[in-house]
């Protein structure tokens, strides 16, 4: 069973841009150490404006493979172009670089080709797309790191091809500050990988560590101590939360974005197999739904009332099927995103709206009280804005609001935008003014929007409808029951309950029912003995390494890689994808069926007997019946039919 199946699924390295002097002088090594520490900082504003609103594109799961050409081969094609004529300020490449599987899917490893074809890929994109290589990031995905066990070592390709490998950011986190005249926005990366990598699919869970924690703790406060410009907090990673586990210490990543508000949090991991709607609301404080509506007696605009601590988990889609890509823009403080699938090909125009925001996606709970309280810069309310990105020149742009109190969706506002960008901006930005607070209404998706834009060529391309709520009250949305799954768990902590769970309601009960049968009731005590203190499974867990090693339900026991000889459980809670569905669909059937068998013959007999007692003037039809059921035994027929699925499924898994 692979991971999909089963959940259906220290130092930043950064350069700051100085001008370039002698190398291997000794300011250079001073200035290079203090970079380490602060992370690098880019002036997005001489010239390359709009100097109110900075951009970002995010990619995520490429899977590149030598099985499958065409997802590099349309990578080149479609990126290349296209973020050409987006003109980013960052391209973030959130893990699972490349796919690392047979094309059976049963190995996992590393493949140098597929790195090869990935580096090769990037340098082919960054020439078509115009952009410095060093605004690119890329991170290690679990699937970066089958079966290598360690890090640096001779099989840890990320750290040779890619683009963070070949400019030397070899920490687990890296920063890098975009600056305007106004903000600064702080953008940290982090991997979060396990430190030996192991064969899927007991590779599957972010693993960070204590030392990870207190560095990006550490990068994410950088910007604290200095007044002036207020600071927007992104961090991205490859790990939704649902899918990380928690450090020794049992701190958490969520701690963390917690503690700093960040306004973000970017990750990738899950494809869009179950469903698009991968987006969850955290909070610090106890609350059941996803979303948490303030009331208005809950506003405090008192000077230095105490603010939420909170911040938005946006997981995105895969390039592997999807083709999706993201861009996800801060205007004045405001942080949206869009999310676009080049399934059909290149697409000559893209809108996207900057504000007002997505209230079911993007608000906030501090939303309301910004806007109630007026902390926000009063002429980011006072007009309607957003980027347009486009191959060719733009005729005109209007924006549309509609009223869907009526039932129907009524138009209530149509007006032209204007461009208020120079000709050296890096996009086109066009705002238009409107009288915000006729948009007022309790309800946060009452009112709608969308803009259209009309390019030299006559084509007209429009955003896609996203409610809004200009009072910054969120819109309650629902997952699907497989976005529930996926999102709504923190998986890491249920692997023992369930476990366990499994164990004390299943297995007692049965050994209870057999306590009758000596020979049945000791086999199974001993198989249950066995599963708790006995190897589960063994196998090769490292590329080109012949050496097996074993793996109980409390993880891997691998040779420690510092100590000789000593042994460490490891891949724990991702052993679960193997653990829980062999106990569920393999051990636990098992002991059922041996009782159904046990208790067939018993059946079976007392059948044969009270047969050879019968006189001739019993009931002979009910005598045929019982005898055609009992004498050709299709209850045994059917038991042992379970029985070969039940091996099957045991090989399947293994």
């Amino acid at each position: 069973m692979t991971a999909s199946t089963f959940l259906l699924g220290l130092f930043a390295a950064a350069i700051v841009i100085i001008p370039a002097s002698v190398a291997g002088t000794a300011e250079q090594l001073i200035s290079s150490a203090a970079e380490q520490r602060q992370g690098r900082v880019i002036d997005v504003q001489e010239g390359r404006g709009p100097e109110s609103v900075v951009w970002v594109v995010q990619l995520s799961d490429l899977h590149f493979s030598v099985h499958n050409p065409e997802r590099a081969l349309d990578f080149i094609n479609i990126i290349g172009p296209v973020l050409r004529m987006i003109n980013p300020s960052l391209v973030l490449i959130t893990g699972d670089l490349t796919d690392g599987k047979s094309k059976d899917l049963l190995t996992m490893k590393q493949d140098e080709i597929e790195w090869l074809e990935y580096k090769s890929a990037m340098e082919d994109v960054v020439k078509r797309s115009g952009l410095d290589k060093n605004i690119f990031y890329d991170l290690r995905g679990n699937h970066d790191s089958f079966g290598v066990p360690v890090v640096g070592g001779s099989f840890d390709f990320f750290s040779n091809y890619s683009i963070n490998g070949q400019l030397k950011r070899t920490g687990r986190v890296n920063s890098v500050t975009l600056e305007t005249a106004k903000y600064k926005h702080l953008f940290v990366g982090l991997d979060t990988t396990m430190p030996i990598g192991l064969r899927g699919p007991t590779n599957l869970f972010g693993h960070p560590t204590d030392e990870l924690l207190a560095e990006l703790d550490s990068q994410l406060s950088q910007w604290d101590s200095q007044p002036g410009k207020p600071v927007i907090k992104i961090p991205f990673g490859h790990f939704p939360l649902s899918f990380s586990a928690l450090s020794q210490s049992q701190r958490s990543l969520e701690d963390i974005f917690l503690k700093h508000s960040v306004s973000a949090y970017l990750c990738g991991h899950l494809h869009t197999r179950f469903g698009k709607n991968l987006k969850r609301h955290h909070q610090k404080l106890v609350q059941l739904n996803m979303h948490h509506l303030p009331s208005d007696s809950s506003i405090n605009c008192s000077f230095g009332a105490t603010q939420p601590n909170e911040f938005w988990e946006w997981e995105m889609g895969d390039w592997r099927r999807s083709r999706a890509m993201r861009i996800v823009a801060i205007d004045r403080g405001h942080v949206s995103y869009i999310d676009l699938d080049f399934k059909v090909g290149l697409r000559k125009t893209i809108v996207m709206p900057t504000f007002p925001l997505d209230s079911r996606f993007m608000l906030t709970s501090s939303s309301r009280r910004k806007y109630e309280c007026q902390h926000m810069v009063p002429s980011s309310f006072e007009t309607v804005r957003a980027l347009v990105f486009s191959a060719s020149p733009i005729l005109s742009v209007v924006v549309r609001i509609y009223d869907s109190k009526p039932g129907t969706f009524d138009m209530v506002m149509e007006t032209e935008m204007t461009k208020i960008s120079g000709e050296s901006s890096r996009a086109e930005f066009y705002a238009a003014p409107w009288n915000y607070r006729a948009f007022e209404d309790p309800s946060p998706d009452r009112y709608w929007l969308q803009i259209e834009a009309i390019d030299a060529m006559q084509r007209s391309t429009v955003s896609e409808m996203r409610a809004f709520s200009i009072d910054g009250i969120t819109a309650q949305t629902s997952w699907t029951w497989k976005e529930f799954y996926v999102m709504g768990f923190q998986w890491s902590e249920l692997y023992y309950p369930i476990l366990w769970s499994r164990f004390v309601r299943g297995i007692p009960w049965v050994l209870l029912e057999l306590c009758r049968l000596p020979v049945v009731w000791s086999g199974i005590l001993g198989y249950v003995i066995y599963l708790i203190v006995c190897p589960w499974f063994l196998g090769q867990v490292f590329v080109h390494n012949e050496k097996k090693v074993y793996m109980t339900y409390m993880g891997w026991a691998v040779e420690s890689f510092n100590q000789q000889g000593k042994h460490e459980y490891i891949g724990v809670p991702d052993v679960m994808v193997l653990v829980l569905p062999h106990l569920v669909f393999v051990v636990l059937p098992t002991i059922f069926v041996t009782g159904g068998f046990v208790a067939e013959r018993s059946i079976y007999r007392e059948h044969v007997l009270s047969l050879s007692g019968k006189k001739e003037d019993d009931d002979c039809s009910q005598k045929i019946r019982t005898s055609k059921w009992y004498g050709q035994r299709w209850i045994r027929k059917v038991l042992l039919v379970v029985a070969l699925a039940i091996y099957w499924k045991h090989f399947k898994v293994n």
